[in-house]
């Protein structure tokens, strides 16, 4: 242990020496963690949530110091761990608007000015930390900003464009300059920066564009994390299933996304879903995935969730991204309220908070799954026959005992639940309505977009 901690010291001092900002830095001997694992990944994930923090547009101020004032709302509402879009300065050279991309990356081991400083982000995780919050930061490794000083200092970390000898960028990234995973140096220069951020006391990295990165750095790079700190959570911005063979916990569900945009539209049955259920055979048998009604891309380019599921049509989906199986599920900033536009990515836009409409809404989601554990991840799953498939959709989870029943009208239109499972045929506790209730005693009506969910 004392060799460790000597050895992430050395560490902080090196990266302190040549970018890290002129202030005291944390203290790696203060770092605490939970290391318990279940099915591989840290217990504490199990039956948590994810809730996505924009930390430019979540306050008139755009601070730290300015959102941790939400703190103790966002407890109260349920909320267990905190994703911070990139917390690094934004690069200015091809800049993009007036504020350029959080994932323009010009130095990985300091802090956004805009944002405050290094004192105040550790002051920041140490209360989410006392507060029982977890605390994830964005990691972009698949390519730093335009005007990162390894461009000069190591211009063989990127990737070449053999016809101008400059460093190259990917898709319509031009404020960016794509790194060249072929160089060990590079590799070790990246797992180094991340180490930096553990001592920090986070609780693990959320990894942008994860896909496009080699499996064989990411095997090295995670295994390297959890030398530091075995409890990590990883979190991969991809579908691809060979990233949890990598060591990655958690992946998103783009294509699933997709499949309830297209149920939100009316363009398909509720049984498109079944197809979501299918695709988790391609995956390890534990792997979890990410369930999302809204994040900060969807927000800022497509409108979500208050064009995509406008209205009343986004309670049922929320409701199955909170429940379903293998789900870890997030809310994005302002989802809460609901802020009604796109937050911008490049420019000041701030959320305006005040009304909360949905907080209790989430409140109760978001408590049911932190405390019964037949919403974990790993619980089991069964989809349930309720009448009318083409709108209604209806499953089981249990686990330890216990058991949560959830009917979904996923149409405009009303319909009749019918349920014959035995299994359900008997008295629970209606989430929402609050009172005692048998689900399959008789028929009952459920509004359009109508949701409902039973605790045994």
């Amino acid at each position: 242990m004392i060799a460790r901690l000597l050895g992430m010291l050395a560490l902080v001092a090196l990266l302190a020496s040549c970018s890290a900002p002129a202030e005291k830095q944390p203290d790696p001997t203060a770092y605490k963690t939970d290391t318990a694992r279940v099915d591989g990944h840290p217990a504490w994930i199990l039956q948590s949530n994810i809730y996505e923090v924009n930390v430019r547009q979540y306050t008139p101020e755009g601070t730290f110091n300015a959102f941790a004032q939400h703190l103790d709302r966002l407890k109260e509402m349920g909320v267990e761990t905190l994703w911070f879009m990139p917390i690094q300065p934004i690069s200015k050279v091809d800049r993009k608007g007036e504020l350029g991309s959080y994932y323009a990356v010009s130095n990985y081991t300091a802090i956004n000015p805009e944002f405050g400083t290094l004192s105040d982000w550790q002051a920041l995780v140490d209360s989410a930390h006392a507060k029982g919050l977890k605390v994830i930061i964005d990691w972009v490794p698949n390519h730093t900003g335009a005007d990162h000083y390894w461009l000069e200092k190591y211009p063989d970390f990127y990737e070449i464009d053999s016809s101008t000898g400059k460093a190259k960028y990917a898709f319509d990234w031009s404020d960016t300059r794509s790194l060249n995973y072929d160089n060990v140096a590079l590799q070790d220069s990246m797992i180094n920066a991340m180490k930096f951020w553990l001592t920090t006391r986070i609780d693990g990295f959320r990894c942008d564009v994860a896909g496009e990165v080699p499996k064989p750095f990411w095997e090295k790079a995670i295994a390297a994390l959890k030398t530091v700190n075995p409890g990590i959570f990883m979190l991969a911005e991809s579908n691809d299933a060979w990233l949890h063979e990598a060591g990655f916990d958690a992946t998103y569900t783009w294509e699933e996304f997709s499949t309830m945009k297209k149920i939100a539209k009316g363009e398909g049955p509720a049984t498109l879903l079944d197809s979501s259920q299918a695709k988790l055979a391609a995956y390890q048998p534990n792997a979890l995935r990410m369930y999302f009604t809204s994040n900060h891309d969807e927000n800022s380019w497509n409108q979500a969730d208050f064009n995509t599921m406008p209205g009343s049509v986004h309670a049922p989906f929320a409701v199955l991204t909170q429940t379903w199986g293998r789900s870890v599920p997030l809310i994005y900033s302002g989802q809460e309220e609901p802020f009604l536009d796109s937050i911008r990515f490049f420019y000041k836009d701030t959320i305006t908070f005040g009304k909360y409409e949905r907080a209790a809404f989430y409140q109760k989601l978001l408590n049911l799954r932190k405390s019964n554990p037949a919403l974990a991840a790993n619980a089991s799953l069964r989809k349930l026959d309720a009448g009318t498939p083409a709108q209604l959709y209806a499953y089981v989870r249990e686990k330890e005992g216990k058991k949560v029943l959830v009917v979904l009208n996923l149409s405009a239109k009303a319909a009749t639940v019918k349920l014959t499972d035995a299994s359900v045929n008997a008295e629970a506790l209606n989430l929402f309505s609050g009172s005692k209730e048998n689900p399959a005693a008789k028929e009952w009506g459920i509004e359009p977009w109508g949701y409902a969910v039973y605790v045994y």
